[in-house]
């Protein structure tokens, strides 16, 4: 019974894999994603947006930034990507971003700790908790294995819990075997890895020239609070919202665009009085949430993980994450917390300078609460670009589509003359003509038709528009959705103003 369990559970791990390796190939064939630098060999973890792909990404961006600051109570800014780096030392960067990280030294592989925990599985923890356990007893560590060990955490907690140890982890990792060699007792002792990228500024390479490539955005949003705040004349509550590069120096990267070294994040700090923090955290959960629904993004494959309170940021006091369900799991596609006054706080430290706001109502000073909407844009086009995939039989043959939502195509509409003759071509020029100014359109009269809506369903193109016979007789077109299949005609002067009315 066991065996055949973990057949059925080697099964559906093998058609996960597929899925992904499907998405990839497909990011790649239709112009998505390439390996950066990949006539070299690639750069890992580093990713280039093709043509489709560089469509998609800034029409997630839009609709993030038209949903953020197309009210009243939120302004936008483009803070740079270098800073001082004493801004890093009041956020805590510079201290405390920091990955444990151990070294194979038969096959010199590197590994994040906790990304070792994930690559075992549970019969195997088992049998490593209870040999450590064993390996132990008698010294002053017996007391710490048993009190983890113990506990009513689940199996996969302890693991981490051990893990994460101090003082037992090396111990732990003895009983570890490398999953890249096999090689057991192989690694080195934990140690702090920082993840910021450090440079220098000017001619000169020294400490008094460092500077970092940004984590995070939000520390820009941070520094220039009142800078917002007074050009805006805005009162609390409000937020400043950013859409920018961050980089981090992550020891390994996986599952293609889900753990990257440069990537792009959404950002938005909501400033609140502190009683009033609870009622917008709550507030902000329920609407990021509902703005991935109302993209098209299946409701079944999203939910809230709550952080634990002894897991949360040394800044937070509530945090939770919209995970989204990908073929390896469930991952973080945006992270909601309650950043309190840390921020501001140790900033006006640091600085020396006043990051207090003044009330005009109630004649006093605070220091805001913080409420932050942190959503990655590379994630969320990964999880746009699996969730919009899928695989269909038609006619017996295997139609590949990209579901899209409309607004989020990267091209909105195919023009196609049915035959390159009888003056259908210049029609259909005179079609893209006319639809280019406000959308973008593709021109396609290359092979047979079905193969032609084919490849847009691949592109997730929500509408192809035939130029046949027909149109030259009445001034009439064929339109095809993408999604039904299904087609019919429209007057061609009407084909605009339908198909804008398609992507509000």
């Amino acid at each position: 019974m066991q065996k055949q369990r973990r057949c059925i559970i080697a099964k559906q791990k093998n058609q996960r894999s597929e899925i992904v390796e499907k998405v990839v190939s497909l990011a790649k064939r239709r112009g998505f994603v390439f390996q950066s630098s990949e006539i070299y060999g690639g750069l890992n973890g580093c990713w280039d947006y093709g043509p489709l792909g560089v469509e998609l990404l800034k029409n997630i961006k839009e609709e993030w930034w038209k949903f953020m600051t197309y009210r009243e109570d939120v302004e936008g800014q483009d803070a740079s990507i270098l800073m001082h780096p004493r801004v890093w030392e009041a956020s805590g960067h510079v201290e405390n971003f920091t990955d444990p990280m151990v070294d194979c030294k038969q096959c010199k592989s590197r590994f994040r700790l906790d990304v070792l925990g994930e690559a075992i599985n549970d019969s195997k923890k088992e049998k490593i908790i209870a040999s450590f356990i064993e390996a132990v007893k008698g010294s002053n560590k017996e007391s710490i294995a048993d009190n983890i060990a113990n506990t009513d955490s689940s199996l996969n907690e302890k693991f981490e819990k051990l893990l994460e140890n101090s003082k037992v982890s090396f111990d732990l990792l003895a009983h570890i075997s490398c999953p890249n060699c096999g090689t057991n007792n192989s690694f080195t002792e934990p140690r702090k890895f920082n993840l910021m990228f450090k440079t220098f500024v000017g001619p000169v390479e020294s400490e008094d020239n460092v500077v970092y490539l940004r984590p995070e955005t939000a520390q820009g949003i941070f520094v220039n609070f009142l800078n917002v705040q007074v050009a805006s004349r805005q009162k609390l509550p409000f937020g400043i919202a950013q859409i920018g590069k961050a980089f981090r120096n992550e020891i390994n990267t996986k599952n293609f665009l889900f753990r990257t070294r440069e990537f792009e994040q959404m950002e938005m700090q909501y400033f609140v009085k502190p009683e009033d923090d609870v009622k917008f955290y709550n507030y902000w959960k329920g609407l990021r949430i509902e703005w991935f629904k109302s993209l098209g993004m299946s409701s079944d494959k999203l939910r809230f993980h709550d952080h634990p309170k002894e897991k949360l940021a040394h800044y937070a006091k509530d945090a939770t994450d919209i995970e989204y369900l990908f073929p390896f799991g469930w991952g973080e596609i945006e992270g909601i917390h309650n950043r309190t006054n840390f921020d501001l706080s140790r900033h006006e430290e640091y600085s020396g300078k006043s990051m207090k706001y003044f009330d005009e109502e109630t004649k006093e000073k605070l220091t805001p609460y913080i409420i932050e909407t942190s959503a990655g844009a590379s994630r969320s086009f990964m999880a746009f670009l699996i969730d919009a995939y899928e695989e269909e039989e038609v006619n017996g043959e295997t139609r590949v589509v990209l579901r899209f939502h409309p607004r989020l195509a990267p091209i909105k509409a195919a023009i196609l003359p049915l035959v390159n003759r009888d003056n259908m071509p210049e029609t259909a020029r005179k079609i893209e003509a006319d639809l280019r100014p406000f959308m973008r359109v593709f021109y396609d009269s290359k092979g047979a038709i079905g193969r032609r809506y084919r490849r847009q369903d691949e592109a997730g193109t929500p509408y192809c528009i035939t130029v046949d016979t027909q149109t030259l007789s009445d001034n009439t077109v064929t339109v095809r959705e993408r999604d039904s299949m299904e087609q019919y005609r429209i007057e061609m002067d009407k084909l605009l103003m339908h198909l804008m009315e398609k992507f509000r």
